[in-house]
């Protein structure tokens, strides 16, 4: 999980520039690239970084897939990539969608796939969307800004029960009966609508020395839930398998241990679950060759050059 302290987003913010500051590009490329002719897709594309590495490792017959959920992803990228012509095709989509995306398409089998999990350095970074608990902004937390369901939907709506669950399930979070109560308190009194309003309910029921954790989790729970990031991921991994040749890659980057997880499950032959309390169960129509026994971290000198990539972890596998 990915837990900021106010000077860790200040230092982000002066270091990060652009839409996006690709991590662990050179195991990307090791791992993902295995024919300059390919097809490969990046199924959250973000601002490009991990996309144009791709393509100039790629020969002019290759080709990348690039979709992301977010439009101004897509835009920004559309300019970015403008001198490259067809050897790139962007799609706004959902990547659990990523069967009928390429389908769209005309594409029937890829090379290989890369994800770069979690929210942006851009979606963080830009207050209106409401993702960080360090500046007061609406409380959204959208990736598809189309879409109807915002973190103050969730917040103000949800029952205490649902609340509950939600902070357990996506930010395992310890004190998540209590914080549901005390939203759920606190709504009755006045509407939840900003982060700020979020962040000083959580403030106010935990203990001080807890304060920047527990609202890493809150709030990715929250953002998870609102964006069915781990149902997504799911579909996704199991609607590219049937189009990934054989000998085809997946490269995953995952930030939050849930999806990790669920990752390491798909890439072992198991069912995709994310909870450390599910029993694990086999799931024979995926076969793979892992080829990341321990996962990939960035180096100290790339975290240095990049905080936000501290928490990042890759996992690789081949289909068999």
């Amino acid at each position: 999980m990915r837990f900021y302290s106010k000077d860790d987003e200040m230092e982000d913010a002066q270091r990060c520039t652009g839409f996006h500051v690709p991590v662990l590009v050179d195991a990307v490329l090791a791992f993902l690239l295995t024919n300059p002719s390919g097809i490969y897709v990046d199924g959250t594309v973000g601002g490009g970084g991990h996309g144009e590495s791709i393509l100039n490792r790629l020969d002019k017959k290759g080709k990348l897939i690039g979709i992301d959920r977010d439009e101004r992803a897509i835009s920004f990228c559309r300019e970015r990539f403008s001198s490259y012509g067809d050897r790139i095709r962007l799609v706004q989509g959902e990547f659990g969608d990523v069967d009928v995306l390429l389908g769209d398409l005309g594409i029937s089998e890829v090379d290989g796939l890369l994800l770069d999990l979690g929210v942006s350095s851009h979606q963080i970074d830009t207050v209106e969307r409401g993702f960080s608990y360090l500046t007061d902004g609406p409380l959204d937390m959208r990736m598809d800004m189309s879409v109807l369901k915002r973190g103050r939907d969730v917040i103000n709506g949800y029952s205490e029960a649902d609340l509950f669950s939600v902070l357990v399930d996506y930010g395992e979070e310890r004190f998540a009966r209590r914080i549901a109560r005390r939203i759920v308190e606190s709504r009755r009194k006045k509407s939840i609508e900003t982060t700020r309003d979020l962040a000083d309910v959580v403030r106010r029921v935990v203990p001080q020395r807890t304060h920047v954790k527990t609202l890493s989790r809150v709030f990715q729970a929250v953002r998870m839930e609102v964006n069915d990031e781990l149902g997504q991921l799911r579909t996704g991994l199991e609607g590219v398998y049937p189009l990934l040749k054989s000998g085809g890659r997946i490269v995953v980057i995952s930030y939050e241990s849930l999806m990790d997880r669920m990752v390491k499950r798909f890439f072992r032959g198991e069912a995709a679950t994310f909870s450390k309390h599910e029993a694990v169960q086999s799931d024979s129509r995926f076969c793979f060759r892992v080829l990341t026994r321990r996962i990939v971290r960035p180096s100290v000198e790339e975290v240095a050059e990049n905080p936000r990539a501290r928490s990042a972890r890759l996992r690789a596998a081949e289909k068999v």
